[in-house]
């Protein structure tokens, strides 16, 4: 019973510490973002394509330490703040050529600036690239830019180059 007595309070220290960097870790992102003004994307592209919420669902797709909120953040813990900067998707699908997307981003510690990221791609279409429509191109270009910052996020540094925006 006397041995009880410290373990106990030892094995409340240790759940308590692994909460506190399990928290410390999560990344908290808007689960729609917004598209940066004179970024001069085409209506219909803003209100077909899903651009704004399809980054951070890819996003969280692809790191465990996202969470997805539906209204300011705050600036309280780690939290990524993006914007769409650049979309050109002309419509026609892939007869109208290749589409791009760009998303910058910040990522803040309590207010505290860790990094910022310019992530751009890329697409024809891919396989069958034919038969996919202008949002499922541009879409293509989110999830990778998802990808791209989700890596990132691992060791996030100040004006990095994400994607084709090498």
């Amino acid at each position: 019973m006397r041995n009880l007595k410290w373990q106990i309070p030892m094995v409340v220290a240790v759940v308590l510490v692994q909460v506190a960097f399990a928290s410390a870790g999560t990344v908290k992102v808007l689960q729609t973002i917004g598209f940066s003004e004179g970024s001069d994307v085409r209506p219909k592209i803003k209100d077909e394509c899903q651009l704004q919420t399809k980054v951070p669902k890819f996003l969280k797709e692809y790191s465990s330490d996202v969470e997805l909120v539906a209204s300011d953040p705050g600036s309280t813990g780690r939290v990524l703040s993006m914007r769409v900067t650049q979309v050109h998707a002309p419509g026609g699908g892939m007869f109208s050529g290749p589409k791009w997307m760009t998303v910058t981003g910040e990522l803040h510690e309590d207010g505290q600036m860790l990094g910022s990221f310019t992530a751009r791609r890329g697409s024809g279409g891919g396989a069958f690239g034919g038969y996919k429509g202008t949002c499922s191109i541009i879409g293509r270009c989110a999830k990778a830019i998802g990808k791209d910052i989700a890596a990132w996020l691992k060791s996030p540094g100040k004006d990095a180059r994400l994607g084709d925006a090498r």
